[in-house]
């Protein structure tokens, strides 16, 4: 499993989908699954910015490990976003029912994000929605770097800034160095 954490506008979901084809694996996108999922006020929640519950969203992430081996690799956009959901996933993989290969950590500034948020025109990309998303990522996204990074999993920061080009460059290098050292583990 590759794992793309990274703000809103971070270039994740087009990296994640680059990425994918280039390795011809699956591409699952947590926020794709909401948008086509979602109804009622949990979906007025989650266009006003705000993330929704935390069982709501492992609950959904489950079901999608239902429609795909879990065995073979595939890439994982937009999950996990909280603690408690990084929790979750690490103990799956602490338990052998996923393996994680690495985490792609896409950073990019605030008014990088701001501006490429807007242009975007998705009817939740509005300033207040989006300052409430660069908060909670602060807030709860960014300590889940240092729990992936405490439980061995390999953790790639990548300047999410650069042209798009660059930055799979970087990815595809990352994820080369990832299989590289995993495949080493598993011969010793």
């Amino acid at each position: 499993m590759i794992i793309f954490i990274g703000v809103a506008g971070s270039g994740k979901s087009m990296q994640g989908r680059l990425l994918a084809d280039e390795l011809a694996v699956p591409w699952l996108s947590t926020g794709e699954f909401l948008r086509m999922l979602i109804s009622g006020e949990r979906r007025k929640d989650m266009v006003a910015g705000k993330l929704l519950k935390d069982q709501d969203i492992i609950s959904l992430v489950r079901k999608i490990f239902t429609i795909i081996d879990v065995g073979n690799e595939f890439v994982l956009d937009g999950f996990p976003r909280t603690p408690a959901q990084a929790d979750w996933l690490l103990n799956q993989v602490k338990h052998g029912q996923l393996s994680s290969t690495v985490v792609i950590h896409l950073k990019a500034s605030s008014e990088i994000i701001k501006e490429r948020l807007l242009q975007r025109g998705r009817k939740d990309d509005y300033k207040e929605a989006i300052d409430e998303r660069l908060l909670e990522y602060e807030q709860l996204s960014v300590p889940i770097i240092k729990n992936f990074k405490e439980a061995g999993i390999m953790v790639y920061d990548i300047n999410g800034e650069e042209t798009s080009e660059k930055v799979h460059q970087q990815i595809l290098e990352a994820v080369e160095k990832a299989h590289s050292v995993y495949a080493n583990k598993n011969q010793v």
